[in-house]
């Protein structure tokens, strides 16, 4: 499978992101493993507005990369989620989640929520 041109875009397709309970559950239990000089790190970053809390703008990647949401997985490769990079890759038809969304990413939950 082709990847993703993601370095260059600074979190453009970043968000909101929906997730589930799980998805909180994980991204909790990473961002508590992390050396608290990281996580302040991102935490402390400015983003764009819209921007999920978790992109670290600094490294141009995502912040939680082996915990990030489902959404974020299948971004650029459905139709509906294109990137418009590389729209060639946006194959598959319709995703449908596993979970029931919880909320969004720097909407509903925000760096004190973790």
């Amino acid at each position: 499978m082709d990847a993703l041109p993601c370095q260059g875009c600074k979190g453009l397709c970043c968000g909101p992101v929906p997730i589930t309970e799980n998805e909180y559950k994980m991204i909790h239990k990473k961002l508590k493993a992390l050396p608290k000089k990281l996580r302040d790190d991102l935490k402390n970053q400015p983003r764009k507005f819209g921007t999920c809390i978790f992109y670290d703008m600094q490294k141009d990647q995502c912040g939680i990369h082996s915990v990030r949401p489902e959404v974020c997985r299948a971004f650029g490769y459905y139709k509906e989620l294109v990137c418009f990079r590389k729209p060639e890759l946006a194959t598959k038809e319709a995703l449908t989640f596993r979970e029931k969304q919880i909320g969004f990413l720097s909407i509903d939950f925000t760096w004190q929520h973790f």
